[in-house]
């Protein structure tokens, strides 16, 4: 079973930076895609980038310019760079990865951009 583990989510304020982590419980290599999605109160799951055999990216245009993907895949690891964050950037972000055709998802972590 795939386990999928988030960290790095808090309060930060306008403008500011966060870098979310997803520490996944075997090598990276071994999924088709890796990404992070978002949820916001009263809105469905979106997107918010992904990673593709471990080199293709895509964003979101909400997020382009201000977010980058990358991985470290000696350490299992998926991160969510976040920069110039906004109040309508706040939400729950999970980590996903595909695997097989099937899709396992993390816990969540909250991020609140607020003054």
């Amino acid at each position: 079973q795939v386990q999928l583990v988030e960290s790095g989510g808090g309060l930060v304020q306008p403008g500011g930076s966060r870098r979310l982590s997803c520490v996944a419980s075997e090598s990276i290599f071994s999924f088709t895609v890796m990404g992070w999605y978002r949820q916001a109160p009263g809105k469905q799951r979106e997107l918010v980038a992904t990673i593709t055999n471990g080199e293709n990216t895509n964003n979101a245009d909400s997020v382009k310019g201000r977010f980058t993907i990358s991985t470290d895949n000696a350490k299992n690891t998926v991160y969510l760079q976040m920069n110039m964050l906004k109040p309508e950037d706040t939400a729950v972000y999970y980590c996903y990865a595909r695997l097989y055709g099937i899709h396992y998802w993390g816990q969540g972590t909250q991020v609140a951009v607020s003054s």
